[in-house]
């Protein structure tokens, strides 16, 4: 039997959430590498044009995803559906701000449901789909001072699992990928949360913090989880569906 030599992704259209850096950005880029067009969502209008002017097939699409009537509105004709935006905050459960902890949920949580809700009907009359929720270690570990990211992500692996359950008789797989901390804006911001909170310096807070629990004393780049990232939706990924692909240089191995 003679394998194609198209793209994996050739003729099939994909939407990353939090586009415009970080791991939505490599994302974008590997899904764009991978034949697909990609539609790319963020809050930052100007960055994730620039990412749509560096990249064939990328189309830019600045979008806040509190707003969920916008959210609603995004293209529904998607093959593969990157759900990545995400922010964090740092604070005591006492002293955290519930308007805050409402934000994070809905960015997090609630806009992905509303995209996986919104792309099913497309993804089932093709009789294909590619579902990937970017989770955390954190969905399934917790950190003292994360309420809001870490009931987010728990979240976010239950709806992975039921969106796998009801897709499978109808070709759709979802799961989460699970990295560590990563070298983004979002973990950049965080290291300086974090020194403030301990009152150490930030170098401290990479290795006393974020590394102690990880094997493998390192951030992993946005690349790598891209590149993890790609094996569900490649050629071997039609029975991968309802799993955590942990990323976490063993950290969840303790």
């Amino acid at each position: 039997m003679t394998r194609s030599t198209d793209p994996v992704l050739s003729g099939r259209t994909a939407l990353v959430t939090g586009a415009a850096s970080g791991i939505g950005a490599a994302m974008a880029r590997r899904l764009a590498a991978d034949g697909a067009r990609v539609y790319a969502v963020d809050l930052s209008a100007d960055a994730v044009k620039a990412l749509a002017a560096e990249v064939d097939g990328v189309e830019a699409l600045p979008c806040d995803l509190t707003d969920l009537a916008a959210v609603d509105a995004l293209p529904g004709d998607v093959d593969v559906l990157v759900n990545n935006a995400g922010r964090q905050h740092v604070s005591p459960i006492e002293d955290f701000d519930p308007d805050l902890f409402h934000q994070i949920l809905t960015i997090m949580l609630e806009a992905p449901f509303r995209l996986v809700r919104r792309v099913l009907p497309h993804m089932y009359g093709r009789e294909w789909g590619r579902i990937v929720n970017v989770s955390s270690a954190h969905g399934l570990r917790a950190s003292p001072y994360k309420s809001a990211y870490v009931a987010a992500k728990h979240g976010l692996e239950g709806l992975s699992k039921v969106t796998a359950l009801e897709g499978a008789p109808h070709g759709v797989t979802s799961n989460c990928i699970n990295p560590a901390y990563v070298r983004t804006p979002l973990v950049e911001k965080q290291i300086a949360d974090q020194a403030r909170h301990h009152g150490l310096d930030e170098d401290e807070v990479v290795e006393k913090i974020m590394l102690t629990p990880v094997a493998v004393k390192r951030l992993i780049e946005p690349e790598e989880v891209a590149e993890f990232a790609s094996v569900l939706w490649g050629p071997a990924s039609a029975s991968i569906s309802g799993v955590s692909l942990v990323q976490d240089g063993g950290w969840t191995a303790h």
